[in-house]
């Protein structure tokens, strides 16, 4: 039985989101009705829930669940959102104390996040990689995470793959259509969950279990075989085909981008910036001129010294001259690279290195521990994390710890693609990478955000994490790494790093141009290869990354900025007295709200 529930329109959804009025609970109430918002959601999908250690609530056992996805489950959660707001709207959020009224606005984005993709977004009926990588996640966290004994997690893993076959099914009746490059991931996805299942666990499950694990195997590999068979044959036949459930009856299609209104209002809710989009791609856009010249300026010398037979190409003028001499600078950095074998093992080297200089340098407080491990990434998540990425610890385990993902060149990859991969993840972009996804970025963000206190602020705050405080910390305290002398400030890392920040400026410029439809696929590659300097490789997935992806790509520039912002900030208010490394404590300590929120935190003051 289908649900037909009425649509809402943008500014609508604003309307809920962000009205308030007939306020008539006490703000002491309040906390308790954010520690409601965290366990009921997190309840929606057991899957998340227990990897972030929560194993049960309300009577039922997250760990051999999967989420329910169908119609009548998802109806019920859209409800839950409008009759939460509603409940927020009882409270005057100017009442709250500063630490409340972060939570608060944390909740509402969250709320207008959840609206959004039920009502405009639509996903559950567009996004197989959702379900693809849902099933992963279901099956590979119970194997890495060891919160139980092996044989017990593998009993969890079974229940979990007997229900496979029922949820592939509803996954099969909720899609009704897809963008093509968003079917095309998922079948690749998905060829990581058979691998997963058939392989990696079957060679890894205790043997009194091994009987009810094959039993459980077949029928859920045949079912996952079946969803890409669905994905490739027939649904590329649903188009405009069926209607109605959580989102309305509106059509489908088979676009991946926003368009101009729905990315306003995705960009809104998940950026949480007081920046508009066509603020931020203006800002972007004059970086990015702005770092070329720099970058020019900084290779100049190293063109004399590794080119002297060449001249400094002073016969070209503006962009043409850049291009040249950058180019040839940065072809010659490229050329200190890992190999495939290498690769891996030298991205340790450069973990511990990067946490030397940091507690040298007294730049922040690290985490007492080292909980933290290097590992490939999943291959049912290498569809957007092509080359790496942060697992963070689970919230309610955080002893388990976190995880740098690092993906490995594929074995029948020719040649020519092996060499553009490790020419754009050279010996210094590597160390950029571990800086941003580890040491002293994602990971010590994300250890200070789980000891946020009282616990229940700091789970809220650790789950729903504004993404451009996330992301671009991991930007900003890269930057301010090299800023410390790392690696003896060596020119050759800067101007990878400039290159680098060439990379978040371009990212910001693909995802709201082409989300809404102000760039070609042509443009893209140009702007990544030619005015960013990416190898082919790299540009070629960075813009199937645009297109499976909204209102994220641009966070890591939005974020960097504001970081910026607030530091400014707060250093005005602070003068003589201001210090870097109480800066990056303090505001790691509120956890992950949005950064104009940290910046009233931090000083009582907007920013600037």
């Amino acid at each position: 039985m289908r649900f037909i529930p009425i649509t809402l329109p943008v500014v609508a959804l604003f309307s809920l989101v962000t009205v308030s009025c007939g306020y008539s609970s006490s703000s002491s109430e309040f906390p308790k009705l954010a520690e409601e918002f965290v366990y009921k959601s997190l309840s929606f999908s057991p899957v998340f829930a227990s990897s972030q250690g929560l194993h049960q609530y309300g009577g039922v056992m997250f760990d051999t669940q999967l989420d329910d996805v169908g119609n009548r489950a998802l109806q019920q959660q859209r409800d839950f959102y409008v009759d939460f707001h509603k409940r927020m709207e009882a409270f005057d959020k100017n009442a709250l104390t500063p630490e409340d009224r972060a939570d608060y606005e944390i909740i509402d984005s969250q709320i207008g996040l959840a609206l959004f993709d039920s009502d405009m977004a639509q996903t559950w009926q567009r996004s197989p990689q959702s379900y693809v990588e849902l099933v992963g996640d279901a099956l590979y966290n119970p194997f890495l995470l060891e919160y139980a004994a092996k044989d017990v997690r593998f009993g969890h893993i079974i229940a979990r793959m007997n229900k496979v076959p029922q949820f592939m099914e509803t996954a099969r009746r909720q899609l009704r259509q897809a963008p093509p490059e968003w079917a095309k991931v998922a079948v690749e996805e998905n060829e990581g969950n058979v691998e997963l299942v058939d392989k990696t666990l079957r060679a890894e499950v205790p043997a009194a279990l091994k009987a009810d694990y094959d039993a459980a195997a077949g029928p859920a590999l045949d079912a996952l075989r079946g969803f890409n068979r669905f994905l490739t044959e027939e649904l590329p036949r649903r188009a405009g085909r069926g209607q109605g459930g959580p989102g309305g009856p509106g059509g489908f299609n088979a676009d991946w981008r926003l368009g101009p209104e729905k990315y306003a209002a995705k960009f809104r809710l998940a950026l949480a910036t007081d920046r508009t989009p066509d603020q931020v791609l203006a800002d972007a856009e004059a970086r990015l001129k702005a770092v070329r010249a720099q970058m020019l300026e900084i290779s100049l010398p190293l063109h004399a010294k590794w080119y002297a037979d060449h001249k400094d190409h002073a016969d070209l003028t503006g962009d043409d001259r850049e291009n040249k001499v950058v180019k040839e600078v940065l072809d010659h950095i490229a050329q200190d690279h890992s190999t495939p074998a290498s690769y891996m093992g030298d991205v340790k080297k450069d973990l511990e290195d990067a946490r030397n200089f940091a507690k040298a340098k007294n730049i922040l407080t690290l985490p007492a521990g080292s909980n933290l491990q290097v590992i490939p990434t999943p291959e049912f998540e290498r569809g957007i994390y092509s080359v790496a990425g942060f697992d963070p610890a689970p919230v309610f385990e955080p002893q388990l710890g976190g995880y740098y993902w690092l993906t490995p060149i594929p074995s029948d990859w020719p040649k020519e693609r092996v060499e553009s991969k490790l020419r754009e993840y050279n010996f210094y972009n590597l160390q950029l990478l571990t800086l941003h996804e580890a040491m002293p970025g994602h990971y010590v963000q994300a250890e200070f955000a789980n000891a946020v206190q009282p616990k229940p602020r700091g789970v809220l705050r650790a789950l729903f994490s504004n993404t451009p405080y996330v992301e671009g910390w991991a930007q900003y305290i890269t930057q301010t790494m090299l800023d410390e002398g790392y690696m003896n400030s060596a020119p050759e890392l800067r101007l990878t790093f400039l290159k680098q920040e060439l990379r978040v400026d371009a990212n910001a410029i693909l995802d709201i141009r082409m989300q809404t439809n102000r760039m070609t696929d042509d443009q893209a590659m140009e702007l990544m290869e030619k005015m960013a300097f990416q190898e082919h490789e790299e540009a070629v997935g960075k813009l199937r990354r645009a297109k499976l992806s909204s209102a994220q790509l641009p966070t890591y520039f939005a974020g960097w900025r504001d970081w910026l912002r607030v530091r400014e900030l707060v250093k005005q208010s602070q003068g003589g007295a201001f210090s870097l490394h109480d800066f990056h404590d303090r505001a790691l300590k509120e956890g992950g709200v949005p950064l104009p929120v940290l910046g009233r935190l931090l000083t009582g003051k907007d920013l600037q």
